[in-house]
C-alpha cells in the first residue's frame, strides 16, 4: 500500500487576519491606480447603459402598441436609442476590460518578481522545511488564483452588487406588488447558495491539495530520475502519483455533484420565480387599472420588469461564483503574503565587493541543526587557519566535517561561540560580503541546464572572454571543451547530465577559478572519480588552491598528504591535529586507523 504524502498545501481560513494579509497585495495596484479608476468609471457607465436596456425594450413594446408617452414615443426613436445603448455598452465594456487587464497583468508580474526574489533570498533552513513542489505551487498555483482577482473579479463583484441594488430599486418603482412577489424567493435562494457554496469551497480546497501532492511526486521523481530507474521503481512512483491523481479525481467528481445540484437549484428557483412573476404580471396587464389597491401595468412595463428580474437573477447567480473566487484568492494571497513577510538572509541588490585575507578561527563553537535540535553536531569546536593555509578535515561520517563548511557560509547560525574571519565575527559580516569571498567545489557538482560558458560565468558574471578561457585552461577543462562542436556553447543538459563526472568537476573548478575567492572549500571533490579523471581534477585543484585559504573535506586520504594541517574529527570534536607524516605514526590514533582501513580496501 502506498503511503499518502504528508506535506500538503497549507489551508487558509477567511478571517480578519487573512483579510488584512490580502489587503497588503492591493499595494501592487497602487502604481496603476489611474488605470483602475478608469476601469471602474467604465464599469459604472457600462452598468448604467445595461440598466437602460430593459427600459428601452419596454418603451419599444409600448410604442408598437401606441401606448408610449414622453419625448421618445415612436418605434424608430426607441430603436435608435437601443442601438446607441448597445454601442455605448460595447465601448465601455472593451475599455473596462482593457484598463483592468493593464492593472491585473502588471500587478501580477510584480507579485511574481517579488515572490521569487524573496524566495531566492530566504535562508537554507526554510528550503529544508519546504518541498520544491510546494514552492513551485506558491509561484504558479497561488499567483494564478489571483488572476483577475485584484482588479476584474473585485470590480465584477461591485458591478453585480450595484446591479442588484439599482435593479431592485427600479423594480419597486415600476411595481411594488410584483417586486414583493419576486423577492419572496430571495431568502431561500441566498441561504441555500451559502450552504452549497461552503461545500463547494471545501471540496475545491481538498482537490487542490490532492493535486499539489501529485505534483510533489512529479518534482521528486523527475529530479531523481536516475535513482528511480536504477532501482526499477517506476511502478512504485507511478502508484504514488496515481494515489494523488485518483484522490483529486474522486474529489472532482464529488464536487461536480455539488456544483450540478447547485446549478440545478438556481435554475429551478430563478426560472420558477420568473414564471410566477410572469403569471402575476399578466393579470395586472389585463387590469391596467387600480383594482383592490394594486396598480395595473402596460405590456411594455411588464416586459421591462421581467428583464430587470432576469438581470437581477443573473447578478445573484454570478455573485456566488464571484464570491467563491474572491475567497479562493484570499487563501492564496495569505500564503503569498506569509512568504513576502518572511525574514530573508540576503537581497537581490548590487553590492561592493571587499576582498578578505582569509584567516579563519573557531572559538568554542557549539551547533545543532534547527530540524534536529536534540543532536549536538559540533561540541566546543576550536581551531584556527592562517591566510593561504591548506587544511584537511577527516573523520568518520557524521563527525561534523560538512557542518563546518556550512557554518562558514552562514547557511546556519551557531548556537554559541564565535567564528572569526580576518578577526571579525561573521555575524557582523554581511552574507554577501562573506560568500563573495568563498567558492565551493562539492562532490556532486550542480550545473544549470544551459551552456558550458554560462555555467563557468556563474563564478563571475561580468568576466571577459579572455578570463573565461584562462579559467577553463587552468581547470584542465579546455581540453574536452575544445573537442565539442559547439565548444563553450555546448548545452550541458539538466543538472549537467550530458557531461561525465570528471568534466562536471572541472567546469566547477573553472567556475571557482574565475571567482578568484579568498577562501576555497573542497567537499569530497575527487572521491567519485576514476583514477584518470582524478589525476586531471587534482592537477586543476592544485592550481586553484595556490595562494588561497583552503579547507578540504576528504575521505580519500591519499589526496591530502601535502596539506599544511590535518584536523581529525570524531563526534563533533577535533581529536587529532597535525600533518600527514606526524599523524600516520600515531599507533592508536584515529587517522592512523583510517589510513590502515584504506590501505586494506585498496
Amino acid at each position: 500500500m502506498i503511503e499518502r504524502p504528508t506535506d500538503s498545501l497549507p489551508k487558509s481560513k477567511v478571517n480578519k487576519a487573512s483579510l488584512n494579509k490580502t489587503k497588503q497585495l492591493f499595494a501592487y495596484i497602487q502604481p496603476y491606480r489611474w488605470y483602475f479608476f478608469a476601469g471602474m468609471l467604465c464599469l459604472i457607465f457600462s452598468s448604467t447603459t445595461v440598466m437602460a436596456f430593459p427600459k428601452s425594450i419596454g418603451l419599444l413594446v409600448d410604442a408598437s402598441l401606441g401606448k408610449a408617452s414622453g419625448m421618445i414615443h415612436q418605434r424608430s426613436q426607441v430603436a435608435i436609442l437601443l442601438f446607441v445603448i448597445i454601442l455605448l455598452q460595447s465601448i465601455f465594456s472593451f475599455s473596462r476590460v482593457w484598463f483592468f487587464t493593464q492593472v491585473n497583468e502588471r500587478a501580477l508580474a510584480n507579485i511574481r518578481r517579488d515572490l521569487y526574489n524573496k524566495m531566492i533570498c530566504l535562508p537554507i533552513p526554510y528550503f529544508e522545511e519546504k518541498r520544491v513542489g510546494e514552492l513551485n505551487s506558491r509561484i504558479t498555483n497561488d499567483v494564478a488564483a489571483l488572476q483577475d482577482t485584484l482588479s476584474i473579479t473585485l470590480a465584477e463583484f461591485f458591478r453585480q452588487t450595484a446591479t442588484l441594488a439599482i435593479g431592485i430599486g427600479l423594480l419597486f418603482y415600476r411595481s411594488v406588488h410584483l417586486t414583493l412577489v419576486m423577492l419572496m424567493s430571495f431568502p431561500v435562494i441566498i441561504v441555500l447558495a451559502i450552504f452549497f457554496g461552503r461545500f463547494i469551497r471545501n471540496n475545491s480546497k481538498k482537490t487542490q491539495d490532492a493535486l499539489a501532492e501529485a505534483n510533489i511526486v512529479v518534482n521528486e521523481t523527475f529530479q531523481g530520475v536516475n535513482i528511480v530507474k536504477a532501482y526499477t521503481n517506476e511502478l512504485f512512483e507511478s502508484k504514488r502519483f496515481d494515489f494523488g491523481v485518483t484522490k483529486s479525481m474522486n474529489l472532482g467528481l464529488k464536487g461536480g455533484i455539488y456544483r450540478g445540484a447547485f446549478i440545478s437549484f438556481i435554475i429551478f428557483a430563478l426560472f420558477g420565480s420568473f414564471i410566477f412573476v410572469l403569471w402575476q404580471g399578466s393579470g395586472l396587464v389585463e387590469l391596467n387599472t387600480i383594482t383592490k389597491g394594486v396598480q395595473g401595468i402596460t405590456l411594455g412595463a411588464l416586459i421591462e420588469f421581467l428583464m430587470y428580474t432576469i438581470f437581477i437573477g443573473g447578478s445573484l447567480a454570478g455573485m456566488s461564483d464571484t464570491y467563491t473566487r474572491l475567497l479562493k484568492a484570499v487563501g492564496a494571497s495569505e500564503r503569498i503574503v506569509d512568504i513576502l513577510n518572511s525574514e530573508q538572509e540576503t537581497d537581490t541588490k548590487a553590492f561592493t565587493y571587499t576582498k578578505l585575507n582569509g584567516s579563519i578561527e573557531f572559538q568554542d563553537v557549539n551547533f545543532c541543526y534547527p530540524t534536529r535540535s536534540d543532536v549536538q553536531v559540533l561540541k566546543d569546536m576550536n581551531f584556527n587557519i592562517k591566510p593561504g593555509e591548506k587544511i584537511a578535515l577527516v573523520g568518520p561520517s557524521g563527525a561534523g566535517k560538512s557542518t563546518i563548511v556550512q557554518l562558514l557560509l552562514k547557511f546556519y547560525a551557531i548556537n554559541s561561540g564565535k567564528i572569526l574571519i580576518d578577526g571579525k565575527n561573521i555575524t557582523n559580516l554581511s552574507v554577501k560580503e562573506l560568500r563573495s569571498n568563498m567558492a565551493i567545489v562539492p562532490q556532486e557538482v550542480m550545473l544549470f541546464g544551459g551552456t558550458i560558458k554560462e555555467n563557468i560565468l556563474y563564478g563571475k558574471l561580468e568576466a571577459t572572454d579572455e578570463e573565461l578561457l584562462n579559467a577553463a585552461k587552468k581547470a584542465n577543462a579546455w581540453e574536452f571543451i575544445s573537442k565539442f562542436p559547439d565548444g563553450l556553447n555546448t548545452i550541458v543538459g539538466e543538472r549537467g547530465i550530458k557531461l561525465s563526472g570528471g568534466q562536471r568537476q572541472r567546469i566547477a573548478i573553472a567556475r571557482a577559478i574565475l571567482k578568484d575567492p579568498a577562501i576555497l572549500l573542497l567537499d569530497e571533490a575527487t572521491s567519485a572519480l576514476d583514477a584518470e579523471s582524478e589525476k586531471l581534477v587534482q592537477a586543476a585543484l592544485d592550481t586553484l588552491m595556490e595562494g588561497r585559504t583552503t579547507i578540504i573535506i576528504a575521505h580519500r586520504l591519499s589526496t591530502i598528504r601535502n596539506v599544511d594541517k590535518i584536523l581529525v574529527m570524531n563526534q563533533g570534536k577535533i581529536v587529532e591535529e597535525g600533518n600527514h607524516q606526524a599523524l600516520s605514526v600515531v599507533e592508536d590514533g584515529l587517522y592512523n586507523h583510517l589510513l590502515k582501513l584504506q590501505y586494506q580496501l585498496n
